[in-house]
Formats: C-alpha cells, sequence, structure tokens
C-alpha cells in the first residue's frame, strides 16, 4: 500500500512537472511566433529551457527533501528559496545565451546586458511561483495529516475518558449496595435474596456498559429501581421514591449509569444527611427533540465548590454529557423550594461525537 502510495505520489508529481513547464514552453513559443521577427532557431531554445528547468526544479525538489526544508522557520525558508531562485534563474539564463551563441542564433552585437538581467528576473519570478506552489502543496497536505491525526487523538482520549469515567462509577455503587445487602442477610433472609437478585442484576449491567457508550433509557431505569430497592432496605422508611416516564421514552439512548449516579449522589449527600429521611423522585419526558429528565432529591446544595469536592456524581456527569454530546447536552442542579432538582436535556437520536 505504502509503495503504491508513493508511485501516484511520484506520478503526479511528473505530471504536474511536465504539463507546468510543456505549458509553459508552448505560451512563450506562441507569443514568439506572433512577432514579426520570428526566427525558427531562435525559436529552438524555449524546449531546451524547459527541459533544463524541469532537471533544474528536480534537483531543487531532492535537495528540499534532503535537507528538510519543510522543517526549517518561515525565515530560514525564505532566504533558502530566494537563495535557490537566484541559482536557478542565472544557470538557465546561461542555457539560453549558450544555446543562442553556439548554434549562431546570436552574436555579440545582439547582445544586450539589460536582456540578461529580464530573462533572469523573468525566470526568478517562474522558479519561485514553482517553490511557493510546491510547499503549499505540501504545507496543507501536512495540515490534512495533522489534522486527521489529532482527530485520530481526540477520538482515542475521549474513548478511554469515558472508559476511566466508568470504571470510577462501578467500584463506589458496589461497595453501597454489598453493605446494603450485609445488613440484610441476618434480619430478612428473603429479602437479601431480593437484594442478591437485585445487585446480580446491577452486575450484569455493569458489565454491558463497558462495552457501550449509551443504553436504552428503560434498562437504566431498572437498574436505578434495583439500586433504590437496595438502599430501601438500609433507609427503611426514611427513603421514598417515585419514578414516572412516557413509553415513548423507553428506547432512547442515553449514557449508562448516569442517572443511577445522580440518584445515588441525592441519597448520600442530601437524604442521608436528614433525621428524617427524605424522597428521591425520577421523571423523564420527550420535548421535540429532547429529552428532559428530572431528578429530584431532600436536601439542599451550597455552591459549585462543595458539589466538585463531594465525589464523581456531578463532575463525572458533566464530563461525559460533554464527552457524548458537546455543547447540544444542558445539565443544571439547583435548590427548589425544599429539595433539590437535576436537570438534563439530551438530544435524542445518539451522541453528537
Amino acid at each position: 500500500m505504502l509503495d503504491n502510495l508513493l508511485k501516484n505520489r511520484n506520478k503526479i508529481y511528473w505530471i504536474c512537472q511536465i504539463c507546468g513547464w510543456g505549458g509553459f514552453f508552448i505560451f512563450n513559443f506562441l507569443i514568439y511566433m506572433s512577432f514579426d521577427g520570428f526566427h525558427w532557431k531562435r525559436s529552438i531554445t524555449f524546449p531546451y529551457f524547459a527541459m533544463v528547468g524541469i532537471a533544474a526544479t528536480h534537483i531543487l525538489r531532492d535537495i528540499i527533501k534532503k535537507r528538510k526544508w519543510i522543517e526549517k522557520s518561515p525565515k530560514e525558508l525564505f532566504y533558502r528559496i530566494l537563495f535557490s531562485t537566484i541559482l536557478i534563474s542565472f544557470i538557465l539564463t546561461m542555457v539560453v545565451l549558450a544555446i543562442n551563441f553556439s548554434g549562431s542564433i546570436m552574436n555579440m552585437h545582439e547582445f544586450k546586458i539589460a536582456g540578461v538581467f529580464a530573462t533572469m528576473f523573468n525566470t526568478g519570478i517562474l522558479i519561485f511561483l514553482w517553490s511557493i506552489i510546491y510547499f503549499l502543496v505540501h504545507y496543507f497536505e501536512n495540515y490534512k495529516k495533522s489534522e486527521i491525526e489529532r482527530l485520530v487523538w481526540e477520538a482515542a482520549v475521549k474513548d478511554f475518558e469515558l472508559k476511566t469515567l466508568k470504571s470510577q462509577l462501578n467500584p463506589h455503587f458496589m461497595f453501597n449496595a454489598l453493605n446494603s445487602i450485609r445488613a440484610l442477610i441476618e434480619e430478612n433472609p428473603t429479602r437479601a435474596k431480593t437484594a442478591i437478585t437485585q445487585l446480580s442484576n446491577i452486575f450484569r449491567y455493569s458489565l454491558k456498559i463497558e462495552r457501550t457508550e449509551t443504553v436504552p433509557f428503560e434498562e437504566e431505569i431498572k437498574t436505578v429501581e434495583d439500586y433504590l430497592g437496595l438502599e430501601q432496605v438500609r433507609f427503611e422508611e426514611r427513603l421514598k421514591y417515585r419514578i414516572e416516564y412516557l413509553p415513548e421514552v423507553r428506547n432512547i439512548e442515553i449514557p449508562p449509569m448516569m442517572i443511577q449516579t445522580l440518584v445515588e449522589n441525592g441519597i448520600k449527600h442530601g437524604l442521608s444527611k436528614l433525621p428524617e429521611g427524605g424522597f428521591i423522585n425520577v421523571t423523564a419526558e420527550k420535548e421535540n427533540d429532547f429529552l428532559k429528565i428530572e431528578i429530584e432529591n431532600s436536601g439542599f446544595v451550597y455552591d459549585d465548590a462543595i458539589l466538585k469536592a463531594k465525589g464523581y456524581g456531578i463532575s463525572n456527569t458533566k464530563q461525559r454529557l460533554h464527552l457524548l454530546y458537546g455543547d447540544q447536552a444542558k445539565f443544571s442542579i439547583a435548590n427548589f423550594n425544599s429539595h433539590v432538582k437535576v436537570k438534563i436535556i439530551l438530544p435524542v437520536g445518539g451522541s453528537k461525537l
């Protein structure tokens, strides 16, 4: 594959060289033919000029590649292009003069120093334009390559960050769940069996999310119900919860463990700190092309600095939403009457990035 790519690049290069210098030869030849003093012998200098031009610029290309001019600073590159332009234009002008004198096309009486400088100047513009085009092609090619590498790198970083965030969720949740079951085993064995089944469902779900970025809303809610069922064992009458959602949101894809993490966060930093306990309410509905999820819990939040210091719940959710949806997702948390309300708005139809 690499060999084919190099062959194609070389083929395109030679096509451009031949077409460019060939076009220069034809253009100048046609102009010269329009003059009254047209001389067939003098017109022979044009194909020689084009062939030497191809050879000279090809040698320049090899020097550019071997000396790695592409990696030079703009200032260094400018001086190198300027020097090579003057040198090659001088060589090409000398070739034209040599052909003219050796072929008796021109004699010393017709020689004018001003004509030599004019030829050098015109040739210099041509070589300078060749150099600019060559470096612009490589610049855009390298820019495109670096852009692709950047996108690949960003995708890899996003994938790594998502996996890291998921791995942060599971141990924290499982620890609390196991504590709840341990407290239940001696008091109510039948309920303990139910709790183990619920924990088994959560384990199965956690294994599944390692292989996906999003899950159907209904699957996430089942895990939340299992989690709240386990937590209700620990808090007994102190925990009351309600989950409501319309059938149309069941299959909408959302980030896995997102709702569960926020519910857990509400219990840990809100309800559990209240002697009388409290409630957790989860509601979801579809509005146009967006899914709106609201999670309410008893408690009170102070400021963002405190939220960030209280574990992965809030900051984790913000990071995941940004990685998956960019600016299309909205997240907010605020005190509402005597409780805390978290609102999440997601675009329907999968992740954006």
